[in-house]
């Protein structure tokens, strides 16, 4: 994939570049930002700027292709690619914003690096940037044919036809599309984009898993995360919360996401902590659903039971798998196992398939005792809300 001279130059500039990755990034936002302020109106996550976890995320990335490229010069780093060009479609990410990225980027790695961007270097780690660009846009192009969403036809308004407090901070929107069509096809685990207009007039996006539906709705489950002025990224979940009721419309994407659950009688082990549950409630219903016999191991950490978002319901669905066992942990303890999620003394089948949705540290800390179990790591699937901030090891 990479040109023998471009490997060589990407080899040996790589700790370099990594080293600077972080100030490359920043310098990229902000002089994005400055000179492009309307591309944070209904595409970048200002709250990801705020926190610097979209600045980590890009690059974590970068670095993440490139290390590939170098390994295995004969193979595509999919997995890496197919996080980032679900993320992207359900944005609506076009071609062309590609080329601004890359006028950006690029300029910002010539800012930072000083005399070290020599031409050779620009252009080997240019070859780098199409590669990936070149593959995430074929990849979403493909994303979007098969959603039918091609030619800008990602959003579409739906009307809230019921609206359901789950907990103190999380509610529920059931929503039918507006034009009363057909509902678009969603795979267990999926999410969609919720396109919000802010109070100073800026759009902004956040994505949701469908929790639940039926042949003529789809459900939402959002967790109110508590805006301020310096940490806006509980903007989007605040608004919903407090001012979404029945009869309002909202902008919401085709359904994307990677992590989708796989047919097959192996066994399962459904892993969420906190508002991580609503993919696994989505995957539940499906199992339902379908009638399934596999064994179906349901593991959720929280706080308390009256912070369990959708609790009775998993233990609804869980009952009706004929090899379905639901365990829980809450800091509380009310119950449920007190302090937080253990697996050794769980029997855990070697060849099951695992699923993990949840805070960062938490899904380490539990793919370490996955593994440790026996389990392989490329049967460890997990989802990150917002920007993927770990990419495991395979």
């Amino acid at each position: 994939m990479l040109s023998t001279q471009s490997a060589e130059i990407v080899r040996a500039t790589l700790p370099v570049v990594g080293a600077h990755l972080d100030q490359i990034t920043e310098r990229f936002y902000a002089t994005m930002f400055a000179e492009r302020p309307e591309l944070l109106d209904g595409l970048f996550n200002r709250g990801n700027q705020a926190n610097g976890e979209q600045r980590r995320a890009l690059a974590g990335s970068i670095a993440g292709f490139a290390h590939a490229l170098i390994r295995h010069p004969d193979e595509r780093p999919d997995t890496l690619l197919s996080r980032i060009a679900h993320k992207h479609a359900s944005l609506a990410v076009t071609d062309d914003q590609y080329v601004i990225v890359h006028k950006y980027l690029f300029g910002a790695i010539a800012d930072v690096l000083g005399e070290a961007a020599t031409p050779e270097v620009v252009a080997a780690w240019d070859e780098v940037y199409w590669l990936m660009a070149g593959a995430l846009i074929a990849l979403e192009a493909r994303l979007y044919a098969e959603r039918g969403t091609a030619d800008g036809r990602t959003w579409r308004e739906w009307t809230v036809v019921d609206r359901r407090q789950e907990t103190p901070d999380v509610v529920s929107f059931v929503l039918r599309p507006s034009d009363g069509g057909p509902l678009p096809e969603v795979l267990p685990g999926q999410y969609v984009s919720v396109r919000m207009r802010m109070a100073d007039g800026v759009h902004q996006i956040r994505q949701y898993s469908v929790s639940g539906g039926d042949e003529h709705t789809r459900r939402i489950t959002v967790k109110r995360v508590r805006a301020t002025e310096d940490a806006p990224e509980g903007e989007v979940s605040t608004l919903l919360y407090e001012a979404t009721r029945v009869g309002d419309r909202l902008t919401v994407s085709a359904p994307f996401g990677d992590v989708v659950l796989k047919d097959g009688d192996r066994p399962l082990v459904l892993v969420s902590a906190g508002i991580g549950c609503t993919p696994v409630v989505g995957m539940l219903h499906h199992l339902a659903d379908t009638r399934t016999t596999r064994r179906v191991l349901v593991l959720h950490a929280d706080r308390s039971r009256a912070a369990h978002a959708l609790w009775r319901e998993t233990s609804e669905l869980v009952a009706t798998l004929p090899n379905g066992q639901q365990i829980v942990w809450y800091e509380e303890g009310d119950g449920g196992l007190a302090g937080q999620m253990d697996l050794s003394s769980l029997e855990i089948p070697a060849d099951a398939e695992a699923y993990l949705c949840g805070p960062v540290p938490f899904m380490r800390r539990v793919r370490d005792q996955l593994l440790a179990a026996g389990v392989a790591a490329r049967d460890v699937h997990y989802e990150v809300f917002g920007p993927d901030l770990w990419l495991p090891a395979d």
